[in-house]
């Protein structure tokens, strides 16, 4: 069974260490002590945490319901956007990711996409790579 300690799954959910041990103090996530001392959240309960998190998640208060299939959502701020005639290259820094989107200018100005501002990439992909680490 694959295990995580405190600081292994904060950097896997990009939180603090200390976000996660609230969270295991408070019986929201499971965790167990090893030989040592150090708790260990196990990796299928950390997956079904993460994946009951997101769903409740939901649009904040004020907007309204979204109803979408895409089900790839990442919340950052704008980075940067490069404007030219037609295009626009938007990138936003969610979390530890840089995701980078290529839009219509018309789009980018439309959604008043500026450096600063907090937006969400949504993805839908039929094709997606999926990696291990070294």
């Amino acid at each position: 069974m694959t295990t995580f300690r405190i600081s292994e799954a904060a950097a896997l959910l990009g939180v603090s260490a200390d976000t996660v041990r609230r969270w295991v103090d408070g019986g929201r996530l499971p965790a167990s002590r090893d030989e040592h001392g150090h708790r260990l959240v196990p990796g299928a309960e950390l997956a079904s945490f993460v994946r009951d998190q997101a769903r409740g998640g939901g649009a904040p208060s004020g907007q309204g319901e979204r109803f979408s299939s895409a089900r790839n959502r990442m919340r950052g701020i704008v980075t940067d956007v490069v404007r030219d005639g037609v295009m626009a290259q938007v990138e936003i820094q969610a979390g530890p990711f840089r995701v980078v989107s290529l839009m219509s200018r018309e789009a980018a100005d439309d959604l008043g996409l500026r450096v600063g501002v907090v937006a969400e990439a949504v993805v839908k992909s039929t094709n997606v790579i999926v990696e291990l680490p070294d």
